[in-house]
This record gives C-alpha cells, sequence and structure tokens, in this order.
C-alpha cells in the first residue's frame, strides 16, 4: 500500500530490501508499471476487475464494489483454485465482510491498525471468515503469519492463490519495534521535481498548502527527511514478510510451482512537486513496484520495460 516504484533497494541504494531484491535477480522486473487511477480503493477495484475507475464505479475511497462484478479470483475458484485474501480490503469505508470469491478470508475495517491497539485503546478487531478476532501484533507480521497457517493447513489436493493486502506502507508509518532505529544514520534522499505550474489544475496547485503539501505533512511537523525516514523504515517488514513466505515455498518444494507477484496500489511523492502522497497524474503518484517471480516461465533477471498497468 502505497509503495512507490523506486522503494526497493536494487533501485534506492538506501534501501534493505532483500527480498524485494531477490525478486528481481530471479525474475522480471516491470519497470513501467503503473496505476490508472492514484488512490487506494479505486487502484485495488481496477486490480481485482481489470476495470478502468469509470467503469467499475469506485470513485472514492467509502463506495463499495459494486454488485455484479466479475473479480478475477472467481475465476481462479471456479478452475479449483482454493483461495484466500489477507489484509487490507478497503473497498467500502469501514466495511470488510467475507468475498465469496475467497475460501479464506481475514480483513479489518478500513485502513487498519499497525499495532493492535488504536488511538483510543481500543483492541482493533480483525475479522477472520466472518469472526472477530482480536489483533495480536504487529499487522504485517501477523498477516504473514495468518498466510502461512493457511498454506500449511490448505487442501493439498487442490492448487491455491493467496491475495496477501498489506496495510504498510500506508502512513501513518509506524515501523515494527525492530526497525524502530533503522537508517538512522542514512542520507535520506528527497525529490526534487518542481512545484505545479500555474498551468497545473487548481486543485493540484491547491494541494501545496494543504496537508499534502511537502512543509507539513499529514498536518504534522515533522521534517521531510524524517518522514521519509518513517516511510522507509515501516517498508522493512514488508520485506521480511516476502523472505518468510519464500521461503516456506522453498521448504514446501513448492518454490518452482508458484508464482509470486509483488504490486503496489499506487505510488508516492516524497517532495517532488512540493507534495507527498499520491491522487494526482505525476509519475511519482501513479507509478508502482511490480516484480514477478515466475519459475520456467520467465527467466531471472529480466527487465521489462514497455509500460503496463493496474487493469
Amino acid at each position: 500500500d502505497d509503495q512507490r516504484f523506486d522503494e526497493m533497494g536494487f533501485l534506492n541504494p538506501v534501501l534493505q530490501t532483500p527480498g524485494m531484491d531477490a525478486m528481481a535477480a530471479q525474475g522480471v522486473h516491470f519497470a513501467n508499471a503503473f496505476v490508472t487511477t492514484a488512490l487506494c480503493s479505486p487502484s485495488r477495484a481496477s486490480i481485482l476487475t481489470g476495470q478502468m475507475m469509470h467503469n467499475h464505479g469506485v470513485v472514492d475511497n467509502n463506495r463499495p464494489l459494486p454488485e455484479g462484478l466479475e473479480l478475477f479470483p472467481a475465476r481462479l475458484q471456479a478452475a479449483g483454485y482454493e483461495t484466500a485474501f489477507f489484509g487490507k480490503w478497503h473497498m467500502g469505508g469501514d466495511q470488510a465482510p467475507p468475498r465469496p470469491e475467497f475460501d479464506h478470508w481475514v480483513s479489518f475495517p478500513g485502513q487498519g491498525t499497525y499495532m493492535p491497539v488504536d488511538a483510543f485503546g481500543r483492541t482493533t478487531m480483525l475479522n477472520v471468515n466472518g469472526r472477530q478476532v482480536p489483533q495480536k501484533g504487529y499487522i504485517t507480521d501477523e498477516l504473514t503469519d495468518y498466510v502461512l497457517d493457511f498454506l500449511e493447513r490448505r487442501d493439498r489436493d487442490r492448487p491455491f492463490f493467496a491475495y496477501l493486502s498489506h496495510k504498510a506502507v500506508h502512513a501513518m508509518f509506524t515501523p515494527a519495534p525492530r526497525h524502530a532505529a533503522q537508517y538512522a544514520d542514512a542520507d535520506i534522499r528527497l525529490g526534487d521535481a518542481p512545484p505545479p505550474g500555474a498551468d497545473a489544475p487548481m486543485w493540484v496547485r491547491n494541494q501545496r498548502n494543504s496537508w499534502h503539501g511537502e512543509e507539513f505533512p499529514y498536518h504534522s511537523e515533522l521534517p521531510l527527511e524524517e518522514f521519509t525516514r518513517q516511510y522507509h523504515r515501516t517498508l522493512s517488514a514488508v520485506d521480511d514478510s516476502i523472505g518468510r513466505l519464500r521461503q516456506w515455498l522453498k521448504q514446501a518444494g513448492l518454490e518452482n510451482d508458484t508464482i509470486v507477484v509483488l504490486m503496489g496500489d499506487n505510488g508516492f511523492l516524497l517532495g517532488e512537486h512540493g507534495l507527498i502522497d499520491k491522487r494526482n497524474a505525476y509519475e511519482e503518484s501513479m507509478r508502482v513496484p511490480l516484480l514477478v517471480v515466475a519459475p520456467g516461465l520467465f527467466a531471472p533477471g529480466q527487465v521489462v520495460r514497455e509500460m503496463v498497468a493496474n487493469i
């Protein structure tokens, strides 16, 4: 969630992302991957339906998927796959009921929380196959635990499809405790693209003076360097997740029979054009990471420079 296209160690030497770097070395890096709408819910709906926003109807972060839309996991399910969803759904405001396209379901309302207690001191609840279950730990790690449990318990006579939808690295950035001091001495690189000019739409120019301006990101007084440092730190648990899942596949003897895809739902501005966040058509907002490891289908170490999109 909100991982920008260059938020990977093999593209940004400041970062420590061995899991993503291994995927790029062993698979294919789609270097020019884009989303058609740079906002969480519309982009997620496009990934699941293959349709643009004006067709699928999820035009903001509160609108649910309309009835009758076909989601691609339904086709896998019909072909005999055991399907499972884990993590942030974020289509329909604060609702995240199980979807029929998935045989197993672990999700949470809205954005969820990184830690198991919310800002009001309440225990965060997860929807696990329709039951309310307390969140126990740091969400990136816990979602990975749920995926590994599914892989262990799955029907061994059926192929499987697991859709892991991490909350990270969405704001407000909260790294795992083990990464709290990571990059403390790193020289943080900031974007330097020029701010929107007079020919830009007024709403884009107005973003500079809103909570999406680089001076007071999300209404905080955190310097942009520290804001970016926290962003980097929060990604590290996602990279750990990749490593844990791929290690399980290797130990289970499924490493060469499983396609692994990493993709972001939209990009993220870190000072380019004087802005943070996404929501606009600047490249840093719309361009996303896309890595695919598919042994036997794709030769390792390829870079595809043709444009691909989330639809």
